[in-house]
């Protein structure tokens, strides 16, 4: 394989090598079908058995139990911002979301438009770097669901535990499923696009509870309601084959490689590089509460703003790429998903130190 750089990309991400020589060498024939896996019908035995065996592999890494579907819908996570409130709280029905990052707002602008939206906590007053426990969030009773995002890719920042509500919890996990350790059954909706941890762009894990797929809006047209796809297997219109391909060789990945839990502590110890030379001296700063911040999103900032352009430029003289903060925050961020190995993280950390004492 051609020299790689360090990519800190947000997303789409960088997979591991060992997986893309693998899509490489299968690429120009899968098995021995005498056609790529592009050029083969979703309807075909051959890519069936590919969307069987991811499913599979999914729920042996998340040990889900029947009680739920996993589904592989075409989009993003921005999709699941309307289909959500369209399926389970339309006709004005009341829903309660956490404001907590630039996604759960997206999300509350998007739910804003089709549901009685109630929002139950939000931090944005005080810039999204800290959320008040679960426990003191403010849920009506008669809300159909509360929605919040785990890990907010573009403040850094994450909800490090499962949640207990007395009514159904949705959660987007796009930033950090298959990187945290969670306890799957406290959970009602959990959805994720790939294109952080498990492939390319272009598909979207849904993972929902059988009982409450019965409670989609039946007036909906069958391309919008989760009851639908489900009960086609995801295969209610040609899925992207591709990226479900794409998918099943990551979840082999992770089993291969010690699952969800070494795939946390990979996570914990990789951001905590950074963590600690940020909170080493003042050069560097991070805004977020300690307990919460990302272990896939370290953002950060330098004292001197005027320098991070500078830092930008350097950075990419020792093949640091994509460093630069969303441009709604501003900043430098590291994404160091999954596939992001140790020495990668070592490199920025060095070369943080360097530009530390060049021009601290």
């Amino acid at each position: 394989m051609k020299k790689r750089v360090h990519n800190f990309s947000a997303g789409p991400a960088i997979l591991p090598e060992e997986v893309l020589n693998e899509i490489k060498d299968e690429f120009s024939g899968y098995q021995d079908i005498g056609s790529t896996i592009i050029e083969i019908s979703h309807r075909d035995k051959t890519f069936l058995e590919i969307a069987k065996n991811a499913e599979s592999s999914v729920r042996r890494l998340l040990d889900l139990d029947d009680d739920y579907e996993v589904l592989f819908m075409q989009g993003g996570a921005t999709l699941q911002f309307s289909l959500i409130p369209l399926n389970f709280a339309s006709k004005n029905a009341r829903a309660s979301y956490a404001e907590i990052g630039s996604w759960s707002s997206k999300a509350v602008k998007e739910a804003s438009k089709i549901c009685n939206l109630e929002i139950c906590h939000s931090s944005k007053e005080t810039g999204f770097n800290e959320i008040k426990d679960l426990s003191g969030w403010e849920i009506s009773s008669n809300s159909k669901f509360v929605h919040y995002c785990k890990n907010e890719t573009i403040q850094g920042i994450r909800i490090p535990y499962d949640p207990s509500f007395q009514v159904p919890a949705f959660v987007d996990m796009s930033s950090c499923l298959f990187s945290e350790d969670i306890d799957a059954k406290r959970y009602d909706f959990i959805y994720a696009c790939a294109q952080k941890n498990f492939g390319p762009s272009g598909i979207t894990l849904i993972i929902a509870r059988k009982a409450l797929l019965k409670k989609c809006d039946q007036d909906l047209p069958n391309i919008l309601r989760y009851d639908m796809h489900a009960q086609e297997n995801s295969l209610l219109n040609t899925p992207n084959t591709f990226a479900w391909y794409v998918a099943g060789k990551m979840f082999d990945w992770y089993e291969k490689n010690g699952g969800v839990k070494e795939m946390e502590k990979r996570s914990i110890e990789k951001s905590q590089i950074l963590y600690d030379l940020i909170d080493s001296g003042e050069f560097y700063q991070n805004p977020v509460l300690k307990s919460q911040r990302s272990v896939n999103n370290v953002v950060f900032t330098i004292r001197d703003s005027n320098l991070e352009q500078l830092f930008l430029d350097e950075a990419e003289k020792q093949d640091l790429f994509y460093l630069k903060g969303h441009r709604s925050v501003g900043g430098m961020r590291a994404s160091i998903y999954n596939s992001m190995k140790k020495e990668s993280v070592v490199a920025l950390r060095d070369f943080m130190q360097d530009f530390e004492k060049q021009y601290g």
